[in-house]
């Protein structure tokens, strides 16, 4: 599980809706971004200490996730 991020309560991070894309880290290993939604905020966590190398598909699921997370946060709460 993800820790909260500053500012953030614990609560908020708790129960939500979660999307992952599937990507490489520089040395090729695979690893996953995080798109979600706190308090109406989309946020993106990266892979820890590393750079996200996404290919042409990867890019086109993180744009999707990315989308679905904004529309999720224009959602009256």
């Amino acid at each position: 599980m993800l820790s909260a991020p500053k500012g953030w309560e614990a609560e908020d991070v708790v129960d939500r809706k979660e999307w992952l894309v599937t990507c490489r880290d520089v040395a090729g290993r695979r690893r996953d971004l995080t798109v979600f939604v706190s308090q109406g905020h989309v946020v993106l966590v990266a892979p820890p200490g590393e750079t996200a190398v996404l290919a042409p598909l990867e890019v086109g699921r993180l744009r999707a996730a990315l989308r679905d997370a904004v529309v999720t946060a224009s959602e009256p709460a």
